[in-house]
């Protein structure tokens, strides 16, 4: 007889904690503290994954902003937009849209009769998911063809004008003074037309190569 009260006992008991439990469970009004403990268990539980991007993989961007040979100078910065997403086995690693930044490695104006001009640009970071990474890549550059041949032309198309004309008005004497004035001449021509500047336009579409692999965490 005292088993079976002592069982009976311990059965009202087991009910009572159950019947609890189902009306905590049933509360609509949330205990203090849950959200935070949700938060913890969501991150305590969360595998972040890291896919490497190998050397060699093609990044192409598309310019924010124009870069010029003569309006940029070394050590310039500017931004840019990734153009098509860059993939893993099918994964996106870093999405179409991602923010990139650059540097200008190189800008020499055009010189007259003598430097060429040059611009040489690269990409130097990527913005994936609200994070920063650092990128090393190739360098996208393009010089201006040099200025020999063109002034070259124009020096012996001033002097041989000259010469023309100096013979139509005095002889020979007129020709060889002729000739000095038209040289004069050409090289002045040459000197103002010389110039041929290196133009990015904004919404250039320019491909980059990694030149190091890096490292995305997700």
């Amino acid at each position: 007889m005292e088993k079976f009260r002592r069982g009976v006992a311990t059965l009202l008991i087991i009910w009572g904690i159950v019947a609890l439990l189902g009306c905590g469970s049933s509360s609509s009004a949330e205990p203090a503290g849950t959200g935070q403990s949700q938060s913890f268990w969501q991150k305590l539980t969360h595998s972040s994954h890291k896919y490497v991007v190998p050397k060699g993989a093609s990044l192409e961007v598309r310019l924010d902003e124009t870069l010029s040979s003569d309006n940029n100078s070394s050590g310039d910065t500017f931004d840019a937009t990734l153009a098509a997403p860059v993939e893993l086995e099918s994964h996106v690693v870093i999405p179409k849209g991602a923010k990139v930044t650059g540097q200008v490695m190189e800008a020499t104006p055009s010189g007259h009769l003598k430097t060429p001009a040059a611009l040489a640009i690269t990409l130097t970071g990527v913005e994936v998911n609200g994070e920063s990474y650092d990128l090393a890549t190739s360098t996208t550059a393009r010089r201006a063809p040099s200025h020999k041949k063109h002034n070259a032309k124009w020096i012996a198309g001033g002097a041989a004008g000259g010469a023309l004309l100096g013979a139509l008005v005095g002889g020979g004497k007129g020709a060889a003074i002729g000739a000095g004035v038209g040289a004069g001449g050409g090289t002045a021509g040459a000197y103002a037309t010389g110039k041929h500047e290196i133009t990015f336009s904004s919404e250039s579409l320019l491909r980059f190569r990694l030149e190091a692999p890096v490292t995305i965490t997700e």
